[in-house]
């Protein structure tokens, strides 16, 4: 008889396998992500992304045919005892060996009072690096999904005036030789969330101290409203009813930039215009 663990884990490579397993390994192959004697950070917020994610590491390091080492980290920012109490089950459940990295950084942004959440995004980010580095990881792997990054698309064009996307892998500029990949790229939230409810799994959904209440299953009904990814995530579902391509094509706009029909674009820190060349034509 399998073992809680052990029926998770088969759901992901067989009744999953077309929604999960095989994007998550496409991604890989794709991009390149892991490489022979890479040493991965496979960073664990608690929420359903993440831990999955760690499930998949673990997967591929059974049955894939590059070898390499993993650690599972999670970075407790100051959590409120119940979630850390949620991961910590949640990872014995998964057996997953998790590394827990203590720090203040809800403390910290507590008294900031302009932009709380960017401050609170970089201090994470750079412990994570930092913390993967004293593990002797030269990689860090997160979450982010399909639909992360297909929002952040419309969320560049609607608010920041730009075409932006998520990109599958970084180089970072502060901590040298270490890089960033994000192996779910393929792999849709709707995916994630239907093999959370196939294994009656519970997750974090939001752990931050700003806006954390005592809560069961779902962050408050004003709290989800106010969020721009909610936005996107609703005029997706919005356009998905009139083409249930949408997805896919916001996806792959980021692929075919026609540069001869653009008015401009930057490269290297560097901003071009057509303009500049239109008159050498």
């Amino acid at each position: 008889m399998k073992t809680p663990c052990q029926k998770i884990e088969s759901s992901i490579i067989k009744q999953f396998r077309k929604e999960i397993w095989r994007p998550f390994v496409k991604a890989l192959q794709d991009y390149k992500m892991i490489e022979q004697g890479d040493r991965v950070a496979v960073c664990i917020s608690g929420g359903k992304d993440s831990m999955l994610l760690a499930k998949c590491i673990q997967e591929i390091l059974r049955h894939g045919n590059v070898e390499f080492q993993a650690e599972y980290l999670v970075m407790d920012p100051g959590y409120h005892p119940a979630n850390r109490k949620m991961i910590e089950e949640n990872a014995r459940l998964m057996e997953i060996p998790v590394t827990i990295v203590e720090s203040q950084i809800f403390h910290v942004v507590a008294d900031e009072e302009k932009s709380p959440c960017y401050l609170c995004a970089r201090m994470r980010r750079g412990c994570l690096y930092d913390s993967a580095r004293k593990l002797g990881c030269n990689k860090i792997a997160l979450g982010h999904h399909f639909d992360d990054v297909i929002e952040t698309v419309l969320m560049s064009m609607l608010y920041g005036g730009q075409i932006n996307t998520m990109m599958p892998k970084l180089h970072s500029t502060n901590f040298q030789g270490m890089e960033l990949i994000r192996p779910l790229y393929y792999v849709k939230e709707a995916d994630i969330l239907a093999w959370k409810e196939f294994n009656h799994l519970r997750f974090l959904q939001c752990a931050c101290r700003f806006t954390e209440k005592i809560r069961e299953e779902q962050v408050l009904e004003e709290e989800v409203k106010t969020s721009k990814r909610q936005e996107m995530k609703e005029l997706i579902q919005y356009f998905r009813r009139h083409n249930p391509n949408i997805e896919n094509n916001i996806f792959k706009s980021t692929e075919n930039v026609n540069l001869d029909a653009c008015l401009g674009y930057v490269k290297n820190g560097e901003r071009r215009h057509f303009m500049d060349e239109y008159e050498h034509k």
